[in-house]
C-alpha cells in the first residue's frame, strides 16, 4: 500500500506528465513502467554481477563494453540509468530515445520470449527533454523513498496506485493481490525446485515473482548449482496468462528484473478454447477475477461439463483442476459466495473438490483485506488434484487480522494471524484435537457432505458464550435513586449561586 510521502511523490510525478503534455492515463502508466524497468535493469545487472563474483561464477553484463543498436555500435555504459541520469536534458533525451529504448526492445535475443512479445511494441512517448529530465529526477526520489521501506514491490505497488488514480482498479476483479497475502499463500504451498508453476490470471505476475523469490531463498544452492535445475528455473518453471497486454508487459518485466530469464507469459483467455492446457502444472497460485459473468459461447466446453455457469469464479476452479497434473496442488482466492452458494453450479464445483479430489484447507479472510479497492469477503482454498477423491478431514482457519487495519487506510497494526496460519498448516497433526471454538479446527468430510458441501467456516465454528452477570433490579434502582439525589443537590447549589 502506498501512503505518505511516497504517495505524494507519485501524485507529483503524475502532475509532471500532465504539465508536460502527456495526459492519456494509460500512456502515463506505460511510460513510467518502461522507465522503472530501465532503472531496475541497471540495479539488477549490478546485483547479479556482485552475486556472481561472490559465488565465483562468470557473469557478462548486459551493458557490455560495446553494444550494437541497429547499425550503430555504442558504449554500453551510457545506456545505464546511473550514467545517463546525470546528462544534460538534451543529451539525456537523445540517448534514451535513440539508444536506450531500441536497446531494451531487443534486449532478449529470443524473439518468441514473453519479454520480446510485450516489449516489441514499446514506444517512447515523452515529448520534450525537459519532461524526461523531470520524470527521471522524480523516479530517483521515489526509489530513494522505496529503499527505506522493506518488502515493497515497487513496480506492483506503483502500478496499483496508478490504476486507482484513473478509477480502473477493481473493474472486472482486476485489483492487485496484497503482497503479504501472496507471500502467505506461497509459504503455505512451499514450491519445490522441480515444480511447474502457473497463474492463469497473472496480472503483474505477483504470485510468480513471489514463488521465484521463495525458491531463491530456500533452495538457492539446489537450483543455482545444478545446471538442469537452473535451466528449469530460468526457462521452464513459470507460466502466466492474462487478457490485458499492459499487465502482461509489466508482468514480463517484473519477472526479468527478479532474475527469471524466460518466463512463459502470454496473452490468453484462460477460460476459452484458446487454452489447451490439461494436466500440465504441478502448482497453481492464483487470485482469478470474480466479478465477471461470461457467455456460454466463450467458455471451453469441458469446463461447463464440471459446472454449467457463467460465473468466472466457479469456472476458474474447474479450470485449475483441468490444468493441474494428478498430484498437482493449488492455492487460490475465492469470494465467500463460492463457499456457501446454493446454486447447482456452486454445489457441483464444491462436490468435485471434496469428492473428486482432495480438499485440504479453507482459510477465511476478513473483508478488509482488499480495501480500499474492494470490500468483498474472501477465502483461500487449498487442494490437490487426485481425480479419485481423497478428502478426509478439511482444515478450517478463521483469519481475523492480517497485520494491517481493515479500513481504507490499511495502516500497519500489531495483530497478525499470518505467522500462526503458516505455523499451524505446517504441523497439521497438532490440529486434530483443537476445539471448534478456536481459530482453526478440522471438519470430517462426511459432515461437509451432510451439510450440502457447505464450506463456510461459520457453518462449523462454535461460538462460546460467556454468561454475564448483571446487578439485581433492586441494586440498579438504588443506584438510580442515589444519582437522582446527587443531581438534586447540585441543582440546589447552582440556584444558590444565582
Amino acid at each position: 500500500m502506498i501512503t505518505g510521502e511516497l504517495k505524494n511523490k507519485i501524485d507529483s510525478l503524475w502532475d509532471v506528465f500532465a504539465a508536460g503534455g502527456l495526459v492519456n492515463p494509460l500512456d502515463v502508466i506505460e511510460q513510467i513502467t518502461y522507465l522503472m524497468f530501465i532503472r531496475d535493469l541497471d540495479d539488477t545487472d549490478n546485483l547479479r554481477a556482485k552475486e556472481s563474483a561472490m559465488l565465483g561464477l562468470p557473469y557478462e553484463s548486459i551493458f557490455a563494453d560495446e553494444v550494437t543498436i541497429g547499425e550503430r555500435k555504442v558504449s554500453g555504459k551510457q545506456l545505464k540509468w546511473s550514467v545517463f541520469h546525470d546528462y544534460p536534458a538534451g543529451q539525456m533525451y537523445s540517448v534514451v530515445q535513440e539508444l536506450v529504448f531500441p536497446f531494451i526492445k531487443n534486449l532478449d535475443g529470443n524473439k518468441n520470449s514473453a519479454y520480446s512479445k510485450y516489449m516489441g511494441d514499446a514506444i517512447f512517448k515523452l515529448p520534450t527533454p525537459l519532461l524526461l529530465s523531470k520524470v527521471v529526477d522524480a523516479l530517483d526520489e521515489i526509489y530513494t523513498l522505496m529503499s527505506k521501506e522493506d518488502d515493497k514491490d515497487v513496480r506492483g505497488d506503483t502500478y496499483e496506485y496508478l490504476l486507482n488514480k484513473i478509477a480502473q482498479s477493481g473493474l472486472n476483479g482486476q485489483f492487485r493481490t496484497p503482497r503479504h497475502i501472496i507471500r502467505m499463500m506461497v509459504e503455505l504451498m512451499n514450491p519445490q525446485p522441480d515444480d511447474v508453476i502457473c497463474d492463469p490470471a497473472c496480472g503483474t505476475s505477483g504470485f510468480l515473482v513471489s514463488a521465484g523469490e521463495y525458491l531463491k531463498e530456500n533452495y538457492k544452492e539446489e537450483i543455482f548449482f545444478n545446471k538442469e535445475k537452473k535451466d528449469h528455473y530460468m526457462n521452464h518453471m513459470f507460466f502466466g496468462y492474462d487478457m490485458d497486454r499492459t499487465m502482461l508487459r509489466i508482468g514480463a518485466m517484473n519477472m526479468m528484473t527478479h532474475g527469471v530469464d524466460s518466463p512463459f507469459i502470454e496473452y490468453r483467455d484462460s477460460l476459452s478454447d484458446q487454452n489447451p492446457d490439461k494436466g500440465k502444472y504441478s502448482l497453481i497460485l492464483a487470485n482469478p477475477p470474480f466479478k465477471g459473468s461470461l457467455d456460454y459461447d466463450t467458455v471451453s466446453a469441458d469446463l461447463l461439463k464440471v459446472c454449467k455457469t457463467k460465473k468466472t469464479e466457479l469456472l476458474f476452479l474447474a479450470l485449475f483442476l483441468r490444468m493441474l497434473k494428478v498430484g498437482g496442488r493449488c492455492a487460490c482466492i475465492v469470494p465467500d459466495g463460492v463457499l456457501f452458494g446454493s446454486s447447482k453450479a456452486h454445489k457441483d464445483i464444491r462436490k468435485e473438490l471434496v469428492d473428486g479430489n482432495r480438499l485440504q484447507a479453507v482459510i477465511s479472510m476478513p473483508s478488509g483485506v482488499f480495501k480500499p479497492y474492494a470490500g468483498v469477503s474472501t477465502g483461500i482454498l487449498i487442494f490437490t488434484k487426485t481425480g479419485h477423491g481423497g478428502t478426509d478431514n478439511v482444515w478450517f482457519y478463521d483469519m481475523q487480522a492480517d497485520g494491517f487495519s481493515l479500513d481504507d487506510k490499511r495502516t500497519a497494526v500489531a495483530d497478525n494471524d499470518i505467522p500462526d496460519i503458516i505455523a499451524r498448516f505446517r504441523n497439521l497433526d497438532a490440529e486434530v484435537e483443537r476445539e471448534r471454538t478456536e481459530k482453526s479446527f478440522f471438519v470430517p468430510r462426511q459432515e461437509i457432505v451432510d451439510n450440502d458441501y457447505d464450506l463456510s467456516i461459520n457453518k462449523y465454528k462454535k461460538v462460546e458464550y460467556i454468561p454475564v452477570e448483571y446487578p439485581s433490579t433492586q441494586e440498579i434502582m438504588a443506584d438510580l435513586h442515589e444519582l437522582e439525589m446527587q443531581i438534586t443537590a447540585r441543582l440546589a447549589e447552582l440556584e444558590e449561586m444565582l
